[in-house]
């Protein structure tokens, strides 16, 4: 069974064309969709009443509030899905749209894209662009993470069957926790630059690190079903990995990519 990835959406979006507008009973995880109609009615009346509010909640500079605007006309706008739609490093790394059929086929299997407004999509889930990120607390439903968290611990634990990657990054972490045997085979990546004999954390070039290696997992075909199995496909895949914490019923496991250059 292919192994299940866990990513953070990006901030920048593709424009979605003129399409048929989004069908949310349309859309994986279908235990969410009434979660998901509550965040988006809420989000929508937030955007269509005093903009400067609506900037607050949303934490958006002056040059973003053309975000409020497209976040107001969210139900009728046009969708794209959301391997198309999410844009930025990491994607950028993944390059979705070079994956051979075979490779695509495996990412739509394995991806789960965590969202402030979704909860959590597939890549082939057709979505409009949106701005609402994972730390938003969002009048009158709250912090979006705890939120979240609640709703998700209904539906992940059996999604999360198999071995789970977990690439998130903090704001999404908070939406679903790993519990029970689901710890066990959850792995999580820190990705560590090493140059003049010292290690520290890279934070840029972390996104594009994390995209090539699951870019370069989907293509091998690999099914890695423990962590353990992970380290050794990495390695194989000509990645320095290092186990910096060995999971146990409460931690996941904490795997190091250390890199020498960062592109």
């Amino acid at each position: 069974m292919p192994f299940l990835v866990l990513l953070p959406p990006s901030e920048g979006k593709a424009e979605a064309p003129d399409s048929a507008p989004l069908a949310l009973s349309s859309l994986s995880l279908p235990a969410l969709t009434e979660a998901r109609t509550r965040v988006l009615d809420a989000l929508v009346e937030l955007c269509t009443g005093d903009q400067e509010t609506a900037a607050e909640v949303l934490g958006l500079s002056k040059g973003l509030r053309g975000e409020i605007a497209r976040n107001a006309t969210l139900r009728t706008a046009g969708t794209l899905p959301a391997g198309e739609l999410y844009t930025g490093v990491l994607y950028d790394a993944l390059g979705l749209g070079k994956l051979d059929a075979a490779a695509y086929a495996r990412a739509e299997r394995s991806l789960l894209v965590f969202s402030g407004l979704w909860g959590a999509v597939r890549i082939g889930d057709r979505i409009p662009a949106y701005r609402c990120s994972g730390g938003v607390k969002l009048p009158p439903l709250g912090a979006l993470g705890a939120y979240w968290r609640r709703e998700m611990a209904q539906v992940l634990p059996g999604e999360a069957d198999r071995l789970v990657l977990d690439l998130r990054s903090s704001a999404y972490a908070a939406s679903w926790k790993p519990a029970g045997e689901v710890v066990a085979r959850t792995a999580t990546v820190r990705v560590l630059q090493e140059k003049d004999g010292k290690r520290t954390v890279v934070s840029h070039f972390n996104k594009a690190t994390k995209g090539r290696l699951v870019r370069d997992l989907l293509n091998s075909g690999a099914e890695p079903g423990t962590p353990g199995e992970l380290l050794d496909a990495l390695r194989g895949l000509g990645y320095q990995v290092e186990v910096a914490a060995q999971g146990t019923a409460r931690k996941p496991w904490q795997l190091d990519v250390v890199v020498t250059e960062i592109h």
